[in-house]
């Protein structure tokens, strides 16, 4: 990539850390790309106070880097962080988004399971913001209105398909994963909370920041 002009912003999930996303750093930092790997207090804070902390720091050290493209690649609760960021203003110079296991529309087993006191305390008010129903901040952000691609793995962890009725990664189901106005849209043969370390996952996020679509056999 000439002049590494291009810049790449990680968003790991909920109860997560920054090192969730260590291999997906490095394997973009190979392909050529300035890379800013976020960490942010994921069950400390609201979605829309944490993506309002976290993302333009990182927006401002790409800049400083010259990066005149800034893409994202997601993990889990971080494409909803970015979806209530770029709700509240634009950000110039915006490529393209890869989200990994979005819950788009929610989660299930947020349904299920936000009543209970140990998930509060779990998971905080961000975990408790991700349920299904239409007050619900997913339901609330609207289409997307930037090139992103969705790509959710359909082999759930043993036990947790149950709270899904359909196809799921054990945490968010496939349907509940997609966007209005997305670009492209892949399903993948992987669990929730590894999904960014398989290497095929990450082929297929180069792919799309390059090219706008994910590659199909064939």
């Amino acid at each position: 990539m000439s002049g590494r002009s291009e810049g790449v912003i990680l968003l790991h999930g909920l109860a997560r850390t920054r090192l969730s996303m260590r291999s997906m750093a490095a394997f973009l930092d190979r392909r050529g790309y300035r890379v800013v790997n976020v960490g942010y207090p994921s069950r400390r804070y609201p979605i829309e106070i944490l993506a309002r902390s976290a993302i333009p720091p990182a927006i401002a050290a790409l800049r400083r880097q010259q990066a005149a493209t800034i893409h994202f690649v997601t993990h889990s609760m971080g494409g909803i962080l970015l979806r209530a960021f770029l709700a509240g203003e634009p950000l110039p110079g915006l490529g393209r988004t890869v989200m990994l296991s979005p819950p788009n529309q929610g989660s299930e087993l947020v349904d299920c399971l936000g009543r209970f006191a140990w998930f509060r305390l779990l998971f905080g008010p961000a975990g408790c913001q991700l349920g299904t129903g239409p007050d619900q901040l997913p339901a609330r952000l609207g289409p997307a209105a930037f090139p992103v691609g969705i790509l959710i793995g359909n082999r759930p962890a043993v036990g947790l398909g149950r709270f899904f009725p359909g196809s799921n990664d054990g945490k968010v189901s496939v349907a509940r994963a997609q966007l209005t106005g997305m670009a492209d849209f892949l399903v993948q043969p992987c669990g929730h909370s590894l999904i960014m370390r398989h290497r095929t996952v990450q082929e297929q996020v180069a792919v799309f920041l390059a090219n706008g679509r994910f590659k199909r056999a064939g």
